[in-house]
């Protein structure tokens, strides 16, 4: 027997309810075995079920992050589906507020819009720069939120350039090139701590 003894154990216990619930209510044979096949197939999806909750649970992860666009984290690794667009789109915490953000690798630096940074308590300074975006050049101004939260990953004092003209925030290279590791696969892009 050994491992295999609780799971023995579930079984004859299993099989032994059943058996007594029929016997106790005198049902004909026929009827009998219908209810015992029923019950089979009860004891056959729980089983699944369990077996396959891991595999539940990720279904409803990627159903969720679909619709909220929410990372799914597997321990500390974080995946994000691609958009109906074509891009990699998440929700993220700056300063505890939530923030929709384009992951985009061509931008050097995380940007966001001044609306952003306003609601996000961060401190704007004065220092501007212009900057090149695919829209051609953008005046920006440097500033450091206190916290990034993207998922399990976490960064403090990060910096961002602030965007006076464009209304869209962007996670960019300084805060993937902090990743041990950041790849596509299929439809999902990884990120890992």
């Amino acid at each position: 027997m050994g491992d295999n003894a609780p799971y023995i154990v579930f079984y004859v216990l299993a099989a032994v309810f059943v058996a007594s619930g029929l016997i106790g209510r005198r049902v004909p044979l026929g009827n009998a075995a219908k209810m015992a096949l029923a019950w089979i197939g009860i004891f056959a999806v729980a089983f699944a079920i369990f077996a396959f909750r891991g595999d539940f649970s990720r279904i409803g992860q990627r159903l969720w992050s679909e619709m909220t666009g929410a990372p799914m984290v597997e321990g500390k690794t974080v995946r994000i589906p691609i958009g109906e667009d074509g891009h990699f789109w998440v929700r993220a915490k700056v300063n505890g507020e939530p923030v929709r953000f384009m992951v985009d690798s061509g931008a050097s630096i995380t940007t966001v819009s001044r609306g952003t940074a306003e609601a996000c308590g961060i401190e704007v300074g004065t220092e501007k720069a212009v900057v090149s975006t695919a829209n051609g050049p953008a005046l920006v101004t440097k500033a450091t939120a206190d916290r990034l939260e993207l998922g399990s990953i976490a960064r403090t004092d990060f910096p961002v350039d602030v965007s006076e003209q464009e209304d869209m925030n962007m996670l960019g290279m300084n805060f993937l090139s902090t990743l041990s590791g950041w790849r596509v696969e299929g439809n999902m892009l990884v990120l890992q701590p």
